[in-house]
């Protein structure tokens, strides 16, 4: 997802406006920061720093080190499974072809295809673990891994008796490119059904791009709680008519403001967007500017929204975000934002053992 580096129609502020006095954080009498009462650690696909993305290995792996949060993706297969995957079309980046389900499958080769034109038979002969991801020089490689369904991981949660944990479900419908992805409908109907199933549900959070999917969503569970993501470009600052992505809302009638826009979505609970500008840019960089800043955190919990981040993992940065007010955060790294939270003495997740 790309995102505009020139921002006009946002006053952002930069955040060498903030002096480090401002940004530090307040100690007590025992020289210790204060022990906030939750800051949700967010395993971004599991953690790609960690492990090879959105395998059973890696959400384990989450579970053992001990972060809040698991945040996965979602696609709708041809025959309407659920499978644990970000990209709706297969990625030869992340998967390589070995062997068509059937000889003379006229859909073969399976790389490059779209999910939702694909049956979980021709899915799993894919090997997606065939090398470590580039960018991610720590990341242990799972050997031979195919894609799981939702209901492995969710299976796997219950396996750990991790009660405490969350997971954070994104549903992946491209309302930019309908045609490429599961129907709106359909896509959240499955999703809505296998989480039921699962009985884990009020451990779950949906987080969507896709805010029609949001509201889809809410109509099937008015309980659960919903994660409003953005990017940016997808808000359509000044561009005539409603973006795609806003489930009918038109951003400019709230001033291009994410916090006003996506307050007006029945079941939100909290906001998740890009940290800054540029995407992977770093405190300090030249030209680097924070999108959730202070100003947008004490908007979000003046309307009693939550502000998680995503997805960050540069230690400077993060520690920003933090003194920021941020609630939380989605990174690659969990192991190394868990031992800032360490450090700065927050509370810490509850590691789990697998029974």
């Amino acid at each position: 997802m790309s995102a505009r580096h020139t921002l006009a129609a946002l006053a952002l502020a930069p955040v060498l406006a903030f002096p480090a006095a401002a940004r530090a954080t307040t100690y007590d009498d025992s020289g210790m920061p204060p022990r906030r009462a939750h800051f949700d650690l967010q395993a971004h696909r599991g953690g790609i720093g960690m492990t090879t993305e959105e395998s059973l290995e890696g959400f384990g792996k989450a579970m053992r080190l001990g972060v809040s949060t698991l945040e996965l993706d979602t696609q709708i297969t041809k025959d309407e499974k659920v499978v644990v995957n970000h990209d709706r079309q297969v990625s030869a980046e992340k998967c390589r072809d070995t062997a068509p389900v059937t000889p003379g499958d006229p859909m073969y080769p399976y790389v490059g295809k779209y999910i939702k034109d694909l049956t979980p038979a021709q899915i799993k002969t894919m090997d997606c673990g065939y090398r470590q991801l580039p960018g991610f020089p720590e990341q242990e490689v799972v050997r031979g891994f195919r894609m799981v369904e939702l209901k492995d991981v969710l299976n796997l949660v219950r396996s750990y008796r991790a009660k405490r944990l969350k997971l954070n479900i994104e549903t992946k419908a491209e309302a930019g490119a309908p045609e490429q992805t599961a129907p709106r409908a359909l896509f959240v109907r499955r999703v809505f059904e296998e989480i039921h199933r699962s009985g884990i549900e009020r451990q779950v959070t949906i987080e969507s791009f896709d805010w029609g999917a949001l509201r889809a969503m809410h109509k099937l569970a008015p309980k659960w709680p919903l994660v409003a993501l953005t990017n940016y470009d997808f808000l359509q600052v000044g561009q005539p008519g409603a973006s795609p992505w806003l489930g009918g809302i038109d951003a400019d009638d709230y001033g291009g403001d994410f916090v006003k826009a996506a307050a007006t979505i029945p079941g939100v609970s909290a906001l998740s967007l890009n940290y800054g500008f540029p995407q992977t840019g770093k405190v300090g960089d030249p030209g680097f500017r924070f999108y959730s800043d202070r100003t947008m955190v004490e908007e979000a919990h003046a309307r009693g929204l939550k502000v998680i981040p995503w997805s960050c993992d540069d230690p400077a940065t993060v520690e920003a975000l933090m003194d920021m007010g941020v609630d939380g955060v989605i990174t690659n790294y969990p192991n190394h934002v868990r031992q800032i939270m360490a450090d700065r003495g927050m509370r810490l997740p509850t590691p789990y053992e697998h029974h």
